[in-house]
């Protein structure tokens, strides 16, 4: 657009000030602000989905410490890479000056000899560390370099960010504060750009740029949505298809359509898709879609992922497309989901019940003293090995958290319960 670079870039903030959204970490009082302000700052690695922030969050620490600031990209950087930067580093620090950044995207791409290499110079502080990654680093951050950074969670931006940036573009952009945007729909922006600030501003500039001479850009819900069905490799030219690959593949599974599944791996595989990521998704899936309506389907998902790191590619992908099939043609049951769900509220809402005396351990005389267990049926020690009896605390004894759905499986399981509980 007139030469200038793109609207997310010319948007990236340059200070604290200008940031939006992750309040809970950079706000006043936060806990990031805190070691900000303070001018300390440890190795940390930002965990969040793509275009909330962790790279211009990087920049900026490093601009308001004043650090040097080193970039590696875990896409094309190797241990030579890495061991080149750190010496840049340890020859850039004098005597008892604060110690280099060396930010790292996509750390989780890391092999595990690339992350062995960084961990000398975070240890002994030549470098301070800064990893970003979109995927949860207790799978694929190294323990001794994990254990060495705090680890924050960035989050996606709320329509009141997203909001709140539109009208920074309308105020500070030096192209489009010259045309007048009109807001009349949001429903369609904010649902394609999911909380992702970098996916909002690429639809506000798609729709500019469609715009072509007009001094008006109108937002509705059908401007959005056909332009993004005319231009789907400038909607994703940073990569954000990432995430819809992965939600249409699960959403296939979940809806039994084996066709559609298979086709959404396709596209993972042959776009270079880490397959650990993959077969993490399925064991996801495996739990909280197929469940106990099949519960070889988590067996057979845990094995795939075990499988696919024993072989790699190519013949990973047999691995996969069996598991996803499989998945996909499974009777589905989200039982075991919803009863950890609402298991969870439970306790939000009741706090700390206190445990039954009945149920409690009583490994000292004192407790048994104090009736510890007293009265407690031993259950194998009855026919069946089942015996009638209360495991809740008393105020929410007779809640119902597990219900069994309409599959074979579990008709077995409600059959069952519903001998050795009374029910009818």
């Amino acid at each position: 657009m007139n030469g200038y670079p793109p609207l997310a870039e010319r948007m990236r903030p340059k200070t604290l000030e200008d940031y939006i959204g992750q309040k809970h970490l950079v706000g006043e009082g936060a806990v990031l602000r805190k070691m900000i302000d303070s001018g300390n700052i440890s190795s940390i690695i930002l965990w969040g989905p793509p275009g909330v922030g962790k790279t211009t969050l990087a920049k900026i620490i490093a601009n308001q410490l004043q650090r040097p600031f080193y970039v590696l990209s875990a896409v094309s950087s190797g241990v030579k890479d890495v061991r080149e930067a750190i010496e840049k580093a340890r020859k850039a620090r004098f005597f008892n000056t604060a110690s280099p950044i060396l930010f790292i995207d996509e750390i989780h791409r890391f092999s595990k000899s690339q992350q062995d290499s960084l961990l000398g110079a975070v240890e002994e502080g030549v470098v301070t560390l800064i990893g970003a990654t979109t995927e949860n680093p207790s799978f694929e951050v190294i323990s001794p370099l994990l254990s060495r950074c705090q680890v924050y969670v960035l989050k996606p931006l709320e329509k009141e960010d997203l909001l709140e940036l539109l009208e920074k573009v309308r105020k500070d952009d030096p192209v489009l504060r010259k045309k007048k945007i009109e807001l009349k729909e949001d429903e369609a922006l904010l649902q394609y750009s999911g909380g992702d600030a970098r996916k909002f501003l690429n639809i506000i500039e798609l729709l500019a740029n469609a715009a072509g001479d007009s001094d008006i850009i109108e937002i509705t819900n059908d401007n959005v949505t056909a332009n993004l069905q005319q231009n789907p490799a400038q909607y994703d030219k940073n990569g954000e298809m990432h995430y819809d690959i992965i939600s249409a593949f699960i959403k296939s599974i979940r809806g039994s359509d084996p066709d559609a599944a298979v086709y959404w791996l396709a596209r993972m595989v042959e776009g270079g898709e880490d397959p650990k990521f993959i077969a993490r998704r399925l064991i996801i899936s495996a739990a909280e879609d197929i469940g106990l309506a099949n519960p070889n389907a988590l067996l057979l998902a845990n094995n795939c992922f075990n499988a696919i790191n024993t072989v790699g590619w190519p013949e990973a992908r047999i691995i996969l497309s069996e598991t996803t099939i499989y998945l996909a043609t499974s009777p589905k049951s989200n039982s075991a989901y919803m009863a950890i769900n609402d298991a969870q509220e439970l306790v939000k809402k009741t706090g700390n019940l206190p445990v039954p005396l009945h149920l409690r351990n009583a490994p000292t005389k004192l407790m048994k003293d104090m009736d510890y267990g007293k009265e407690y049926k031993y259950a194998h020690s009855y026919p069946g090995n089942f015996v009638v009896q209360d495991y809740l605390p008393d105020k929410v004894k007779n809640k119902k958290l597990y219900t069994p759905q309409s599959n074979p499986a579990e008709a077995k399981i409600k059959e069952r319960l519903d001998k050795l509980w009374g029910k009818e």
